[in-house]
């Protein structure tokens, strides 16, 4: 069978990207996790994907999928989040509630890129499995029908203050026109979400791996956040290495 292409290989659809969002701002207060602006924060949980290609195809710009993910070229590629937050939160702060936020939503998406595409990665090794065309189906399906799952509904708003948030993005400018474009083609998913999914496909990951998936996503999220809360009263540079050691003490 033919081999895939690397970036289509796995990654979660936007419908469980809009989950996460979802679920994090309902279960804590944002406020309590660095989020000054919920609605760029949803927008940023789109953020790496909107120059990629694919949820996008009208967008002015194309960015390979391994450059706005800081990923290794791979069959199933890893986000490289540390580097992300490194660069873009610890390093260079954004000047304003919807920047920064917008900025810990494309973090946040890195994150679910990361904890998704490493555990199918092992799920594959596991089994031996090889990534082909068939195998992407089957993942593919099992992802549209998790996501058709989530019963979402939270909509990005296009404001003022979003498009300047976008426009000033530390890693690349997005144009005020593709955060329209993104705006509608993310909206357009969550309307589509009361639908159940026709996707006709063999399971592969099985409903136990999804959701536990998503649930060790959710976590991962909401105690890095919590924790360099808890530390950026002493430093205003807080690193990832320096959030990784507060967790693990």
């Amino acid at each position: 069978m033919p081999s895939v292409r690397y970036h289509e290989a796995v990654m979660p659809s936007w419908n469980i990207h809009t989950a996460h969002a979802e679920r994090i701002l309902a279960r804590c207060n944002p406020l309590d996790l660095g989020i000054e602006d919920a609605n760029a924060f949803l927008f940023g949980n789109y953020v790496p994907d909107i120059y990629v290609g694919f949820m996008v195809p009208d967008a002015t710009l194309h960015i390979d999928y391994c450059l706005t993910h800081l990923a290794s070229l791979e069959t199933i590629p890893v986000p490289d989040a540390d580097l992300f937050w490194d660069n873009y939160i610890s390093r260079r702060v954004a000047k304003t509630p919807a920047g920064r936020s917008l900025t810990l939503g494309a973090w946040a998406h890195l994150v679910a890129d990361q904890v998704y595409n490493g555990r199918f990665r092992a799920f594959c090794y596991e089994r031996d499995l090889a990534a082909d065309e068939e195998l992407r189906k089957r993942k593919q399906g099992d992802f549209d029908s998790f996501g058709h799952s989530l019963r979402i509904s939270a909509h990005v708003e296009v404001t003022p203050e979003l498009k300047d948030a976008a426009k000033r993005f530390w890693a690349y400018t997005i144009l005020p026109d593709d955060v329209e474009r993104t705006a509608r083609s993310a909206n357009a998913i969550v309307d589509a979400g009361a639908v159940q999914s026709t996707y006709d496909h063999r399971p592969l990951l099985g409903r136990d791996w999804l959701t536990e998936t998503f649930d060790a996503c959710d976590e991962r999220i909401v105690t890095w956040l919590k924790a360099w809360q808890g530390l950026a009263g002493a430093t205003s540079r807080v690193s990832a290495a320096d959030v990784r050691s507060a967790l693990a003490s």
